[in-house]
C-alpha cells in the first residue's frame, strides 16, 4: 500500500499539516551504558553489552542448580548496573516504602527526573501541565522477593500497590507533582513507541503542554539465564545478530528510557534545545492476518508506515535513514 493510497481517505480529515512535536530532552539507562550518551558511544563502537553469566552469579541469584548443566540453558542477559540502588530521601520515600517498591518504578522515577532536568524543566515552576505516558513489564520483584515474605494481608496490599504496572505513570506524576494526564501504557514490545504516539496526540489535543514518554524493563533477579527452545524468539547462544545471515534469536535485557516532548512552536518560542522533531506517528494492529500471534504482518507494518508518511506529508523517496526493531529472529 502506497502513501498515495493512504492519503486519499486521510484527505477527508487532514485539512492542513499537523503541528510538529519536538524532543527537548531524553534520559535512559541501559546494559553497559549509564546514560544516552554512553549508549550512543557503545553503538558507534560496536560494543556488545550482553553479559555472560557465571555459575556463581546464577546460583547467588537463586537459579535452580539443575539448570546450570542443561544443554539448552543459556547463561546470558543484558544487565542494568545499579538497578537495586535508589535515592529514597530525594523522592520523599521512607526506607520501608522504597524497599517494597518495584525496581522498575524506582529506576523510571529517577530517569524521569533526569529527563526533565536535562530539558531544563522544573515541575514546580513549569507554567503548563506535564503528562506521563509509560509502561513496564510485570513485576517479578513482587513475585520472587516480596510476597513470599509478606507478614500480613495489609502488607501484601501495600506491596501490590508499589509494584502494579497500573501505578507506574501515576507514581511519577505523584512524586514529581505533574498534573497532566498520567497513563500506564501496555502494548507488549511496542509499549514505549505507543507511549510516544499517545503523548504526541495529547500534546496536539492540548491535554498537556509537556509530556514524558517511554518505558522500563527490569527483571528481578537480573542475573538469570533462559532455556532455549527451537522455533522460539530467544537466541541459542546468548548473542543477538539483527539483520545478519546468522540471526537466530534475541536476548532479553533490562533498561529504561524516556523522552520529553513539547509542541515545536512552544519549544522554539521558549528557546529550548530541540533534539529531534516528530512530524507524525501512526499505530495499528495486524488482526489475524499473520502466521502466528507473535509474528508481524508484512501488510500491517507496510500500512502503518505508509500512514505515518502520509500524515507527515513525507515522500518516502526522501527518507535517508530508517530505524527498525532488531529482534534477530529468523523470521
Amino acid at each position: 500500500m502506497s502513501p498515495q493510497e493512504i492519503n486519499e481517505p486521510l484527505d477527508d480529515f487532514v485539512d492542513e499539516p499537523l503541528e510538529e512535536v519536538a524532543v527537548v530532552g531524553m534520559a535512559g539507562r541501559f546494559p553497559g551504558a549509564a546514560d544516552v550518551d554512553e549508549l550512543w558511544r557503545n553503538l558507534r563502537g560496536g560494543v556488545e553489552s550482553i553479559a555472560a553469566l557465571s555459575n556463581e552469579e546464577l546460583l547467588a541469584a537463586g537459579a535452580d542448580p539443575a539448570l546450570l548443566t542443561h544443554p539448552r540453558y543459556v547463561k546470558a542477559r543484558g544487565l542494568l548496573a545499579g538497578a537495586e540502588l535508589f535515592d529514597a530521601p530525594f523522592f520523599g520515600l521512607s526506607p520501608r516504602e522504597a524497599a517494597i517498591t518495584d525496581p522498575q518504578q524506582r529506576v523510571l522515577l529517577e530517569v524521569a527526573w533526569e529527563a526533565l532536568e536535562q530539558a531544563g524543566v522544573d515541575p514546580d515552576t513549569f507554567p503548563g501541565r506535564i503528562g506521563v505516558y509509560a509502561g513496564a513489564i510485570f513485576s517479578t520483584y513482587l513475585i520472587t522477593s516480596l510476597l513470599p515474605r509478606a507478614a500480613s494481608p495489609d502488607e501484601s496490599w501495600q506491596m501490590v500497590l508499589a509494584n502494579d504496572k497500573d501505578t507506574l505513570a501515576t507514581r511519577i506524576s505523584y512524586k514529581l507533582n505533574l498534573r497532566g494526564p498520567s497513563l500506564s501504557v501496555q502494548t507488549a514490545c511496542s509499549t514505549s513507541l505507543v507511549a510516544v504516539h499517545m503523548a504526541r496526540q495529547s500534546l496536539l489535543d492540548y491535554e498537556c503542554d509537556l509530556a514524558l514518554a517511554g518505558g522500563v524493563s527490569v527483571r528481578s533477579p537480573q542475573a538469570a539465564g533462559y532455556l532455549y527452545q527451537e522455533g522460539g524468539i530467544l537466541s541459542p547462544d546468548g548473542h543477538c545478530r539483527p539483520f545478519d545471515a546468522r540471526a537466530r534469536g534475541t536476548v532479553f535485557s533490562s533498561g529504561a528510557g524516556l523522552v520529553v516532548l513539547k509542541r515545536l512552536s512552544d519549544a522554539q518560542a521558549d528557546g529550548d534545545t530541540v533534539r529531534a522533531v516528530l512530524k507524525a506517528s501512526a499505530i495499528n494492529n495486524d488482526g489475524a492476518q499473520k502466521i502466528g500471534y507473535t509474528a508481524p504482518s508484512l501488510d500491517g507494518q507496510a500500512e502503518v508506515i505508509a500512514r505515518a508518511l502520509a500524515l507527515a506529508g513525507v515522500d518516502p523517496e526522501t527518507v535517508g535513514y530508517v530505524e527498525a526493531h532488531g529482534t534477530a529472529t529468523p523470521i
